[in-house]
């Protein structure tokens, strides 16, 4: 029962963000680091993004079912990005570690790190192990776009704690 909760949890988490993703998509209210990469490079990590998402979005009915080739597969393609790894020039390789706070890279590496302990799970047919790989993953989601990306995600802004008296 509480894997159904998990996962139906995660799905709600999921279509929330993409709501907020496309209401406020064109809604800056402050300078990320994202902001500041070249038009180029943001229009690649933006297309990478969307790419993730419907990776993590198509893991739901695959785990449902026990499809555990297909998450492996999708899981794979993460661990190795979709677009990015594949798509940059030098130049923008350069451009993403100057520009990006290490936290960032930190946090990216950490997501395909966890991509592909979930396709190691799901080639093990592991459920226990696929359904937590996988949560973590929508946690680092969430902790990145709270952290970089809230110029997109706003409702994510962390509350400001002043004094009251």
């Amino acid at each position: 029962m509480s894997l159904i909760k998990t996962i139906t949890t995660i799905a709600f988490t999921f279509s929330v963000l993409t709501s907020f993703a496309e209401e406020h998509k064109h809604h800056h209210h402050h300078t990320s680091p994202i902001e500041g990469l070249s038009p180029e490079l943001r229009q690649l990590l933006g297309k990478e993004m969307r790419a993730l998402q419907g990776g993590m979005q198509s893991i739901i009915p695959a785990y449902i079912s026990g499809d555990w080739e297909q998450i492996a597969k999708t899981a794979h393609k993460m661990k190795n990005s979709y677009i990015l790894k594949q798509s940059l020039t030098d130049a923008q390789i350069k451009e993403l570690h100057h520009s990006l706070p290490k936290s960032f890279l930190k946090q990216d590496h950490q997501f395909h790190y966890l991509a592909g302990m979930l396709e190691h799970a799901a080639k093990h047919k592991k459920p226990e192990l696929v359904n937590f790989y996988f949560s973590e993953m929508n946690e680092a989601c969430v902790s990145c776009h709270t952290d970089f990306a809230t110029h997109r995600f706003p409702k994510l802004k962390k509350e400001e704690k002043g004094h009251h008296h």
